[in-house]
């Protein structure tokens, strides 16, 4: 797992199984944000199946989607809620990362 990190609070990652979400909670994160929408790619894990092993682990799960190429202000603003909504520290991922590095990016440089 690669994990990057963006601020003290919050980093990203390409996509993640339910088999390391263990990891991310021991790497101490709190809250799990998938910006991946479901089916993106076949073969990914699907965002409940995330979300079940991060209840199961005591880790918050939001599911935000976002298009690859296609990011929208709703996209942003759903993302900024979930991050002012979850316990940090928060651990975000999609395909690459890139998705969940540049929500935060815009949010910040927005202030909200």
């Amino acid at each position: 797992m690669d994990i990057r990190q963006i601020a003290d609070d919050y980093a990203v990652s390409p996509q993640i199984t339910a088999d390391e979400v263990a990891k991310v909670k021991a790497a101490g994160f709190r809250s799990i944000i998938c910006n991946r929408p479901d089916g993106e790619e076949a073969g990914q894990p699907e965002a409940q199946a995330i979300a079940r092993a991060a209840e199961a682990e005591g880790l918050s799960f939001r599911h935000v989607p976002v298009v690859s190429g296609a990011m929208t202000m709703e996209d942003v603003t759903d993302m900024a809620a979930a991050l002012k909504e979850l316990p940090g520290p928060v651990f975000a991922y999609c395909r690459s990362g890139a998705r969940s590095a540049n929500l935060y990016g815009i949010i910040r440089e927005r202030g909200l």
